[in-house]
């Protein structure tokens, strides 16, 4: 585990450490947070990474935005990338042009208004792979074409309890060998996850997560592909 050191340009959102870089294959991406106090956190994390030699493929410009918290990598060649107010069309569009040449396949994923700009909604507030053919899902706020393309790709649905949607339920951390990482608040969607034969491991998120709309996945930012 790595820690960022604290830099004057940071905020408190700076805790989710997933939305500011992009790992791939080929270096690097630093992100452009469509939150303006987040801006300054992909150029931190990009400068940090190089002090480690991980090697930079590019960073997102104006007028583009990009969160992390938007991209789900579906195979190692198709990354899908969620239009929202944190990442737009034009940010998807740098997206596409940095990794089309890479071979890979950048599938633009439009998500719901929600709760409106004023509010964190990301691809992955509604969709955490769990391992290669399973996926927890916020089903009745996916678009039907994202819904049609996991199916298509063999993926199993497990639905969150929609009762548990506002803290945060479908944001869980696969760790790998079944084992996943989730808030203690989320007890019925816990138990779907341990039915499906899941090893879930709890911690409560009141405070860390809840009350900041991050969850475990937020607070990580795996540097290396595997």
């Amino acid at each position: 585990m790595l820690e960022l050191p604290p830099a004057p340009e940071l905020s408190l959102d700076a805790v989710y450490a997933h939305d500011a870089s992009l790992p791939t294959d080929f270096g690097l991406i630093k992100m452009r947070p469509g939150k303006p106090n987040r801006v300054a956190e992909g150029k931190w994390q990009g400068f940090y990474c190089q002090l480690l030699i991980i090697p930079m493929l590019a960073k997102i410009t104006a007028p583009g935005t990009t969160e992390a918290g938007d991209m789900v990598w579906l195979d190692s060649k198709t990354l899908l990338v969620g239009h929202s107010y944190r990442t737009n069309a034009a940010g998807i569009t740098q997206i596409k042009m940095l990794l089309a040449p890479k071979g890979i396949d950048v599938i633009s994923a439009p998500l719901p208004y929600g709760a409106g700009p004023s509010t964190c909604l990301h691809l992955m507030s509604l969709i955490s792979l769990l391992d290669e053919r399973t996926a927890l899902v916020d089903l009745p706020w996916l678009a039907v074409e994202t819904v049609e393309l996991l199916k298509a790709r063999g993926y199993n649905f497990v639905e969150i309890d929609y009762s548990e949607r506002e803290t945060l339920a479908c944001n869980v951390l696969a760790l790998g060998e079944k084992r996943l990482l989730a808030l203690e608040e989320n007890a019925l969607t816990n138990a779907k996850l341990r039915e499906a034969g899941f090893d879930v491991r709890i911690f409560p998120g009141s405070e860390l997560c809840i009350n900041g709309g991050g969850g475990p996945t937020c607070l990580t930012r795996p540097l290396l592909r595997g």
